[in-house]
């Protein structure tokens, strides 16, 4: 066999193994590299970069979300589980099949859907007429500080069951406003904001102190976050959008320059 067949070969295997990883929605930076698993909900899989993986799923995974971008850092192995609109009990019933005893690293986002705070935010849009926007977030608020809790420590349990050798990097989620609301068709007050991301801050909360708990390091990501909210300079964090689904949520340089600065130092 000449050199040159054996590179056509050699280049033609290596776009097979990108191509079938890819719509497996495992997408490796190197294919001998530690093994990196993230999982989680769409803040995680890069829901409102606008660009997402043909997987076959709904999950809304992209190559900017910074799991990606971590992987790529470091030449880690991704196993790509981050799903939009999962929740704790999605994760232990979908996800965390990916971990084992090998396992080097993991990250996850979890626990907003299980508060509702998309509904939350969808209440908190409308005018003050025909919104609840104080008694829908005084509800996410007590599932947050009751209910959550219990939830948090039960899945983080599992996952150190399952991956025991692994570093886990728990990461928070960014206050969503800076007090101003620039989309023609949503009407948050000031208040309402003030009122939204003292939810994310309460959540955040939570999460850092079941992630103390169980050995697991928190990243929050909320002061690399401030100046680039909805209706920031720049927005790092989509405003209302089309579609629907990307609003509220990180975009591709929310991504890039605000969580995977703070999570990329963590994976090592």
């Amino acid at each position: 066999m000449t050199h040159r067949l054996r590179l056509i070969l050699s280049t033609g295997s290596a776009a097979l193994l990108v191509l079938v990883t890819t719509l497996l929605g495992v997408v490796p930076a190197h294919a001998t590299g530690p093994s990196y698993v993230a999982l989680g909900d769409s803040y995680s899989s890069g829901n409102g970069t606008r660009t997402y993986i043909n997987d076959g799923t709904s999950c809304d995974r992209s190559v900017y979300a910074y799991p990606y971008l971590v992987a790529q850092s470091h030449g880690y192995t991704l196993n790509f589980q981050a799903c939009s609109g999962a929740t704790t009990a999605t994760v232990t019933s979908s996800q965390l099949s990916a971990l084992s005893t090998s396992t080097g690293y993991v990250t996850m986002s979890v626990g907003g859907n299980d508060a509702g705070f998309s509904s939350v935010i969808t209440e908190c849009a409308k005018p003050a007429w025909a919104s609840d926007c104080a008694g829908k977030d005084t509800t996410a608020n007590t599932f947050i500080t009751n209910t959550l809790p219990g939830r948090l420590n039960t899945l983080y349990a599992s996952i150190k069951a399952k991956a025991p050798n692994a570093k886990v990097v728990i990461v928070g989620y960014p206050r969503i406003f800076n007090g101003q609301d620039c989309n023609a068709a949503t009407f948050f007050s000031p208040d309402d904001e003030s009122r939204l991301n003292a939810t994310a801050d309460l959540l955040n909360s939570k999460l850092s102190a079941a992630a103390t708990a169980a050995g697991f390091t928190f990243a929050n990501p909320t002061s690399r976050f401030i100046g680039h909210a909805v209706c920031g300079s720049p927005e790092w964090i989509n405003g209302l959008s089309n579609p629907i689904s990307d609003s509220y949520h990180p975009n591709q340089t929310g991504h890039a320059s605000g969580y995977f600065p703070l999570v990329n130092p963590l994976l090592v």
